[in-house]
């Protein structure tokens, strides 16, 4: 099998996640990683064996030796990156959010058709065996009509204006940071665009929101999503039904789900994994590069134009 060679642009936390999965993929190797900071990029090469090492990232798209790009760094640079990578002919798995509008994204999604490069959001959520068991359940008809999507992810994280997530000007604020994660889980579970929305937010002392409940209203049912840095959110997902509901602890890193009829569990699955969970998207990436294709089957372009789409439309209700 041939083997792909992926470069990392960015050396920060997610990078060392991304970095840490790759020996639990089948296909993938890091073979280069770039940083603003050359020591920066040196220290996270020396940590993981990495034998290419770039200050600055223009290096790295140069590099033969590259042939697909994850991009790390702070969302509002997200577009220039990843859009840098695909002209250099790189395919790009891009962090999420990839992009910080609807708008962004597009601008995104025509340079990868006009560059003939693939592209991927990093959602790793969906990818998970658990999250596709529930899926796999819902399809099945195993809960009946679709009637409610509950879901909510946040953390207390301290004021401090000079953090990226609170820097108004990288975007911060929870929706981005957080918000992503229930605002595609309903994505998954509706495929559909809410017909209407209706959003309660607060905001930090410098203006950026800092938790935020949204409820969308769908033509048969409703999904209710909340996200925050004010608090710990219980972090569940409930795809519930007319007939049956599962339920999906700490759903955004997900290990099991659980199908419920009334009162009594009628379904388990767990599922163990050698990594933290990454090594999912990136073999997917890995075999989509393999069989030539363009773009993710399960996260299409599509949908990461659906995610901006609907957090745009949060946005649009902020007070």
């Amino acid at each position: 099998m041939k083997e792909i060679r992926w470069g990392i642009v960015g050396a920060g936390r997610i990078a060392h996640t991304f970095a840490k999965d790759m020996p639990a993929t089948s296909a993938g190797v890091v073979q280069a990683v770039a940083a603003r900071s050359g020591d920066a990029a040196a220290a996270f090469a020396s940590e993981y064996g990495i034998p290419n090492v770039y200050q600055g990232y223009e290096a790295l798209y140069a590099d033969p030796e590259v042939d697909a790009v994850y991009v790390a760094t702070p969302h509002t640079l997200h577009l220039q990156n990843a859009g840098d990578a695909l002209r250099a002919g790189k395919a790009v798995l891009c962090e999420k959010p990839i992009t910080t509008t609807a708008a962004e994204c597009q601008q995104l999604i025509d340079i990868a058709a006009a560059s003939s490069s693939y592209l991927m959001e990093a959602m790793w959520t969906w990818f998970l065996p658990a999250i596709r068991a529930a899926k796999q359940w819902v399809d099945e008809g195993r809960i009946g009509r679709l009637v409610q999507v509950k879901a909510d992810f946040g953390y207390p994280m301290g004021y401090a204006p000079d953090k990226r997530e609170y820097a108004a000007e990288l975007a911060g604020g929870c929706l981005l940071e957080m918000g992503v994660y229930p605002v595609a889980l309903a994505a998954l579970f509706t495929e559909q665009d809410p017909t209407d929305t209706n959003v309660v937010s607060r905001y930090a002392p410098n203006g950026v929101e800092d938790d935020v409940v949204a409820v969308f209203n769908y033509d048969d049912f409703v999904a209710t999503l909340g996200t925050s840095y004010r608090a710990k959110l219980k972090n569940s997902a409930y795809i519930i039904g007319e007939e049956a509901f599962i339920e999906i602890p700490n759903f955004w890193c997900a290990t099991e789900c659980q199908l419920w009829e009334l009162d009594e569990r009628v379904d388990h699955f767990v599922h163990e994994r050698a990594g933290n969970g990454f090594e999912y998207q990136i073999e997917a990436v890995d075999n989509d590069l393999l069989a030539g294709r363009l773009q993710s089957e399960i996260v299409p372009l599509s949908e990461s134009l659906r995610f901006q789409n609907h957090m745009d439309l949060i946005r649009s209700k902020f007070q």
